[in-house]
């Protein structure tokens, strides 16, 4: 069986999260592709290369997209790209370690879309708690999950 890639929707990814996929990768002997639209530090590796794709808006998302197959892993903030890998068959899990489902992932998106209407009205909403080592932990957590139930 051919290993998944793990793709990382790399702009808004933390350093921390990167860094326990680099680790899975070395140890699993995965393939890592960070999507971005700026440059970034990654590991001399054969299985980890930055894929630079031009600035605007969803240009990695759609990279991202068009290119992952059913068995693939996606680490993406952005609940439309999850919502297209989980149509896709493909495993997308936050930064924050919450695996995207076909039950979860439409009622985030209805909740995200809600919330966009509400600041473009003009209203405060916040934003998200500062990522911290808890977030960092349930990630990792998560992600041997996934691994662990691919066989890796």
């Amino acid at each position: 069986m051919k290993k998944p890639t793990i793709w990382i929707d790399a702009d808004a990814c933390p350093k921390v999260i990167k860094e326990v996929i680099f680790k899975a990768s070395a140890r699993l002997q995965l393939e890592v592709v960070l999507v971005a639209n700026s440059s970034m530090f990654v590991p001399q590796s054969p299985l980890i290369k930055l894929v630079k794709v031009e600035a605007g808006a969803d240009v990695a998302d759609s990279f991202i997209a068009a290119n992952v197959v059913s068995f693939d892993i996606v680490v993406t903030a952005d609940i439309p790209l999850a919502a297209l890998i989980v149509e896709k068959q493909a495993t997308a899990i936050n930064v924050r370690g919450e695996i995207y489902t076909e039950e979860n992932v439409h009622e985030r998106l209805s909740m995200r879309n809600f919330m966009k209407e509400l600041r473009d009205s003009g209203v405060e909403t916040g934003g998200p708690e500062a990522f911290s080592a808890k977030d960092k932990e349930r990630f990792a957590n998560a992600f041997n999950k996934i691994l662990s139930l691919l066989k890796f």
